[in-house]
Protein backbone atom coordinates (compact mmCIF):
# COMPACT_ATOMS: atom_id res chain seq x y z
CA UNK A 1 0.00 0.00 0.00
CA UNK A 2 2.80 2.40 0.95
CA UNK A 3 4.61 1.64 -2.32
CA UNK A 4 1.46 2.43 -4.30
CA UNK A 5 0.98 5.72 -2.45
CA UNK A 6 4.64 6.59 -3.07
CA UNK A 7 4.26 5.86 -6.79
CA UNK A 8 1.13 8.01 -6.98
CA UNK A 9 2.87 10.88 -5.19
CA UNK A 10 5.91 10.65 -7.46
CA UNK A 11 3.65 10.64 -10.51
CA UNK A 12 1.82 13.70 -9.22
CA UNK A 13 5.10 15.52 -8.59
CA UNK A 14 6.30 14.67 -12.11
CA UNK A 15 3.06 15.87 -13.70
CA UNK A 16 3.08 19.05 -11.61
CA UNK A 17 6.71 19.76 -12.46
CA UNK A 18 6.05 19.17 -16.16
CA UNK A 19 2.97 21.39 -16.07
CA UNK A 20 4.84 24.21 -14.36
CA UNK A 21 7.58 23.98 -16.98
CA UNK A 22 5.03 24.16 -19.81
CA UNK A 23 3.19 27.07 -18.23
CA UNK A 24 6.45 28.91 -17.60
CA UNK A 25 7.71 28.54 -21.17
CA UNK A 26 7.62 31.69 -23.28
CA UNK A 27 6.50 29.97 -26.51
CA UNK A 28 8.35 32.79 -28.32
CA UNK A 29 11.07 31.81 -30.80
CA UNK A 30 13.07 34.37 -32.81
CA UNK A 31 15.35 33.34 -35.69
CA UNK A 32 18.26 35.12 -37.33
CA UNK A 33 20.79 33.81 -39.84
CA UNK A 34 22.97 34.62 -42.83
CA UNK A 35 20.94 32.22 -45.01
CA UNK A 36 18.90 34.77 -46.95
CA UNK A 37 15.44 33.83 -48.21
CA UNK A 38 16.23 32.56 -51.71
CA UNK A 39 16.02 28.89 -50.77
CA UNK A 40 14.29 26.70 -48.21
CA UNK A 41 16.82 26.77 -45.36
CA UNK A 42 14.86 29.17 -43.14
CA UNK A 43 11.61 27.36 -43.86
CA UNK A 44 13.23 24.05 -42.91
CA UNK A 45 14.28 25.40 -39.51
CA UNK A 46 10.79 26.72 -38.86
CA UNK A 47 9.31 23.39 -39.90
CA UNK A 48 11.45 21.60 -37.33
CA UNK A 49 10.27 24.05 -34.67
CA UNK A 50 6.59 23.63 -35.58
CA UNK A 51 6.94 19.86 -35.41
CA UNK A 52 8.12 20.27 -31.82
CA UNK A 53 5.17 22.47 -30.87
CA UNK A 54 2.50 23.83 -33.21
CA UNK A 55 1.63 26.52 -30.65
CA UNK A 56 5.01 28.23 -30.84
CA UNK A 57 5.04 31.90 -31.84
CA UNK A 58 7.83 32.12 -34.41
CA UNK A 59 9.36 35.39 -35.62
CA UNK A 60 12.29 36.54 -37.74
CA UNK A 61 14.91 39.01 -36.58
CA UNK A 62 16.72 38.99 -39.92
CA UNK A 63 18.09 36.48 -42.41
CA UNK A 64 20.06 39.10 -44.36
CA UNK A 65 23.23 39.13 -42.27
CA UNK A 66 26.19 39.13 -44.69
CA UNK A 67 27.59 35.63 -45.16
CA UNK A 68 29.86 34.57 -42.28
CA UNK A 69 29.58 37.94 -40.47
CA UNK A 70 29.68 36.82 -36.86
CA UNK A 71 30.16 40.43 -35.79
CA UNK A 72 26.89 41.53 -37.38
CA UNK A 73 25.09 38.55 -35.86
CA UNK A 74 26.31 39.72 -32.47
CA UNK A 75 25.21 43.28 -33.11
CA UNK A 76 21.70 42.44 -34.37
CA UNK A 77 21.00 40.46 -31.20
CA UNK A 78 22.30 43.37 -29.12
CA UNK A 79 20.17 45.82 -31.11
CA UNK A 80 16.95 43.86 -30.78
CA UNK A 81 16.79 41.55 -27.76
CA UNK A 82 15.86 44.13 -25.12
CA UNK A 83 12.54 44.78 -26.86
CA UNK A 84 11.44 41.14 -26.49
CA UNK A 85 9.93 39.72 -23.29
CA UNK A 86 12.02 37.91 -20.73
CA UNK A 87 11.98 34.21 -21.60
CA UNK A 88 12.18 34.76 -25.36
CA UNK A 89 14.41 32.20 -27.09
CA UNK A 90 16.66 33.50 -29.88
CA UNK A 91 18.30 31.25 -32.46
CA UNK A 92 21.30 32.76 -34.27
CA UNK A 93 22.89 30.82 -37.10
CA UNK A 94 25.99 32.44 -38.54
CA UNK A 95 28.25 29.45 -38.40
CA UNK A 96 31.31 29.36 -40.68
CA UNK A 97 32.73 26.65 -38.40
CA UNK A 98 29.74 24.30 -38.76
CA UNK A 99 30.70 20.66 -38.24
CA UNK A 100 33.91 21.50 -36.37
CA UNK A 101 34.76 21.39 -32.67
CA UNK A 102 33.26 24.82 -31.80
CA UNK A 103 30.75 24.53 -28.98
CA UNK A 104 26.99 24.62 -29.46
CA UNK A 105 25.53 26.49 -26.50
CA UNK A 106 22.53 28.14 -24.92
CA UNK A 107 23.21 31.34 -23.00
CA UNK A 108 20.74 32.52 -20.39
CA UNK A 109 21.28 36.20 -19.63
CA UNK A 110 20.48 38.00 -16.40
CA UNK A 111 17.58 39.61 -18.28
CA UNK A 112 16.01 36.15 -18.69
CA UNK A 113 16.55 35.87 -22.46
CA UNK A 114 17.95 32.70 -24.07
CA UNK A 115 20.36 32.60 -27.01
CA UNK A 116 20.91 29.36 -28.92
CA UNK A 117 23.98 29.57 -31.15
CA UNK A 118 27.50 28.37 -31.84
CA UNK A 119 29.91 29.93 -29.34
CA UNK A 120 31.97 31.69 -31.99
CA UNK A 121 31.74 35.37 -30.99
CA UNK A 122 28.02 35.75 -31.67
CA UNK A 123 27.39 36.23 -27.95
CA UNK A 124 29.94 39.04 -27.53
CA UNK A 125 27.57 41.98 -27.22
CA UNK A 126 24.52 40.43 -25.53
CA UNK A 127 26.71 38.89 -22.84
CA UNK A 128 28.14 42.34 -22.12
CA UNK A 129 24.82 44.16 -22.29
CA UNK A 130 22.60 41.80 -20.29
CA UNK A 131 25.14 39.84 -18.26
CA UNK A 132 25.69 36.08 -18.16
CA UNK A 133 23.41 34.15 -15.84
CA UNK A 134 24.38 30.67 -17.02
CA UNK A 135 25.68 28.86 -20.12
CA UNK A 136 25.00 25.26 -21.09
CA UNK A 137 26.45 23.12 -23.86
CA UNK A 138 23.83 21.46 -26.04
CA UNK A 139 23.86 17.71 -25.45
CA UNK A 140 23.37 16.43 -28.99
CA UNK A 141 22.73 12.90 -27.74
CA UNK A 142 19.28 14.04 -26.62
CA UNK A 143 18.83 17.50 -28.14
CA UNK A 144 19.16 16.79 -31.82
CA UNK A 145 16.57 16.14 -34.52
CA UNK A 146 15.91 12.43 -34.92
CA UNK A 147 17.94 10.63 -37.62
CA UNK A 148 20.16 13.67 -38.28
CA UNK A 149 23.31 12.26 -36.68
CA UNK A 150 25.15 12.01 -40.00
CA UNK A 151 24.39 15.61 -40.96
CA UNK A 152 27.40 17.88 -40.43
CA UNK A 153 26.50 21.02 -42.40
CA UNK A 154 23.04 22.10 -41.19
CA UNK A 155 23.20 22.29 -37.41
CA UNK A 156 20.89 25.29 -37.64
CA UNK A 157 18.08 22.89 -38.51
CA UNK A 158 19.19 19.72 -36.76
CA UNK A 159 20.54 21.09 -33.46
CA UNK A 160 19.80 24.77 -32.87
CA UNK A 161 16.23 25.09 -34.17
CA UNK A 162 15.29 21.78 -32.56
CA UNK A 163 16.80 22.58 -29.17
CA UNK A 164 15.46 26.14 -29.17
CA UNK A 165 11.95 24.95 -30.00
CA UNK A 166 12.05 22.38 -27.20
CA UNK A 167 13.21 25.05 -24.75
CA UNK A 168 10.67 27.66 -25.87
CA UNK A 169 7.82 25.15 -25.76
CA UNK A 170 8.70 23.85 -22.30
CA UNK A 171 9.46 20.39 -23.68
CA UNK A 172 12.81 20.67 -21.86
CA UNK A 173 14.08 22.86 -19.05
CA UNK A 174 17.19 24.96 -19.39
CA UNK A 175 19.01 22.43 -17.20
CA UNK A 176 18.09 19.68 -19.68
CA UNK A 177 19.89 21.48 -22.52
CA UNK A 178 23.17 19.95 -21.41
CA UNK A 179 26.07 20.38 -19.02
CA UNK A 180 26.79 23.70 -17.36
CA UNK A 181 29.81 25.60 -18.70
CA UNK A 182 31.99 28.32 -17.14
CA UNK A 183 30.36 31.77 -17.33
CA UNK A 184 32.37 33.09 -20.27
CA UNK A 185 31.90 33.14 -24.02
CA UNK A 186 34.08 33.56 -27.09
CA UNK A 187 34.31 37.28 -27.82
CA UNK A 188 35.32 39.58 -30.65
CA UNK A 189 37.68 42.44 -29.79
CA UNK A 190 36.49 45.98 -30.44
CA UNK A 191 36.99 49.52 -29.13
CA UNK A 192 34.86 50.17 -26.05
CA UNK A 193 33.42 53.70 -25.85
CA UNK A 194 35.20 56.14 -23.54
CA UNK A 195 35.86 59.82 -22.89
CA UNK A 196 39.38 60.83 -21.97
CA UNK A 197 41.58 63.88 -22.49
CA UNK A 198 38.59 65.77 -23.97
CA UNK A 199 38.17 63.18 -26.75
CA UNK A 200 35.32 60.73 -27.32
CA UNK A 201 36.60 57.39 -28.63
CA UNK A 202 34.48 54.53 -29.89
CA UNK A 203 33.73 51.91 -32.49
CA UNK A 204 31.50 51.80 -35.58
CA UNK A 205 29.66 48.53 -34.92
CA UNK A 206 27.11 48.80 -37.73
CA UNK A 207 25.68 50.92 -40.54
CA UNK A 208 22.09 52.01 -40.88
CA UNK A 209 22.19 50.06 -44.12
CA UNK A 210 19.04 51.41 -45.72
CA UNK A 211 20.27 54.99 -45.59
CA UNK A 212 24.04 54.74 -45.21
CA UNK A 213 24.17 56.40 -41.81
CA UNK A 214 27.12 55.62 -39.52
CA UNK A 215 26.25 54.34 -36.05
CA UNK A 216 28.84 54.44 -33.26
CA UNK A 217 28.78 52.71 -29.88
CA UNK A 218 29.24 56.01 -28.01
CA UNK A 219 26.07 56.33 -25.98
CA UNK A 220 24.53 59.50 -24.63
CA UNK A 221 25.78 58.84 -21.10
CA UNK A 222 29.40 58.90 -22.28
CA UNK A 223 28.90 61.67 -24.84
CA UNK A 224 27.32 63.93 -22.21
CA UNK A 225 30.73 64.15 -20.53
CA UNK A 226 31.79 66.35 -23.43
CA UNK A 227 28.78 68.62 -22.98
CA UNK A 228 27.58 68.40 -26.58
CA UNK A 229 24.61 70.59 -27.43
CA UNK A 230 22.57 71.39 -30.54
CA UNK A 231 24.45 73.35 -33.23
CA UNK A 232 27.88 72.54 -31.77
CA UNK A 233 30.50 71.82 -34.42
CA UNK A 234 32.85 68.94 -33.65
CA UNK A 235 35.79 67.35 -35.40
CA UNK A 236 35.22 63.74 -36.41
CA UNK A 237 38.01 61.32 -37.33
CA UNK A 238 37.26 57.82 -38.61
CA UNK A 239 39.91 55.10 -38.74
CA UNK A 240 40.14 51.68 -40.37
CA UNK A 241 42.86 49.56 -38.76
CA UNK A 242 44.41 52.76 -37.39
CA UNK A 243 44.51 54.38 -40.85
CA UNK A 244 42.72 57.75 -41.00
CA UNK A 245 40.05 57.57 -43.73
CA UNK A 246 37.84 60.54 -42.83
CA UNK A 247 38.31 63.85 -41.02
CA UNK A 248 35.93 66.79 -41.05
CA UNK A 249 33.95 69.15 -38.84
CA UNK A 250 30.33 68.09 -38.36
CA UNK A 251 27.45 69.98 -36.75
CA UNK A 252 25.41 68.29 -34.01
CA UNK A 253 21.65 68.28 -34.66
CA UNK A 254 18.51 66.78 -33.16
CA UNK A 255 17.33 65.35 -36.49
CA UNK A 256 18.06 65.31 -40.20
CA UNK A 257 15.88 68.28 -41.12
CA UNK A 258 17.88 70.57 -38.84
CA UNK A 259 20.49 70.89 -41.60
CA UNK A 260 20.13 71.57 -45.35
CA UNK A 261 19.88 68.64 -47.74
CA UNK A 262 23.29 67.27 -48.64
CA UNK A 263 24.93 68.51 -45.44
CA UNK A 264 26.64 66.26 -42.89
CA UNK A 265 25.24 66.03 -39.37
CA UNK A 266 25.83 64.25 -36.08
CA UNK A 267 22.83 63.03 -34.08
CA UNK A 268 21.63 60.40 -31.60
CA UNK A 269 20.16 57.33 -33.30
CA UNK A 270 17.27 55.16 -32.10
CA UNK A 271 19.63 53.34 -29.71
CA UNK A 272 20.70 56.69 -28.22
CA UNK A 273 24.22 56.48 -29.66
CA UNK A 274 26.10 59.14 -31.62
CA UNK A 275 25.75 58.72 -35.38
CA UNK A 276 26.69 60.51 -38.59
CA UNK A 277 24.56 61.09 -41.66
CA UNK A 278 24.07 63.19 -44.76
CA UNK A 279 20.61 64.72 -44.88
CA UNK A 280 18.94 62.89 -47.79
CA UNK A 281 22.26 61.25 -48.64
CA UNK A 282 24.46 58.22 -47.96
CA UNK A 283 27.36 58.97 -45.61
CA UNK A 284 28.88 55.48 -45.78
CA UNK A 285 28.98 55.31 -49.58
CA UNK A 286 30.07 58.92 -50.01
CA UNK A 287 33.08 58.55 -47.73
CA UNK A 288 33.64 54.80 -48.16
CA UNK A 289 33.12 54.00 -44.49
CA UNK A 290 32.66 50.44 -43.24
CA UNK A 291 31.91 48.88 -39.88
CA UNK A 292 33.06 46.19 -37.46
CA UNK A 293 35.89 45.69 -35.02
CA UNK A 294 38.45 47.45 -37.23
CA UNK A 295 36.47 50.70 -37.64
CA UNK A 296 36.90 53.31 -34.92
CA UNK A 297 36.06 56.96 -34.37
CA UNK A 298 37.35 59.98 -32.44
CA UNK A 299 35.25 63.08 -31.72
CA UNK A 300 36.53 66.31 -30.18
CA UNK A 301 35.80 70.04 -30.07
Amino acid sequence: MKKQVKKVLLSMIFVLSFSINILGASKILVFQSDFGLKDGAVSAMKGVAVNVDKELKIYDLTHEIPAYSIWEASYRLYQTAEYWPSGTVFVSIVDPGVGTERLSVVLKTKSGHYFVTPDNGTLTLVSEKFGIDEIRQIDEAVNRRKNSEKSYTFHGRDVYAYTAARLASGDITFEQVGKKLPSKVETINYQKPKYEKNILVGNIPILDVQYGNIWTNINRGIADKMGIKKDDTLTVEIYNKEKLVFKDKIVFANSFGDVPEGKNLMYYNSLDSLSFAINVGDFASTYKIGYGGDWNVKIYK
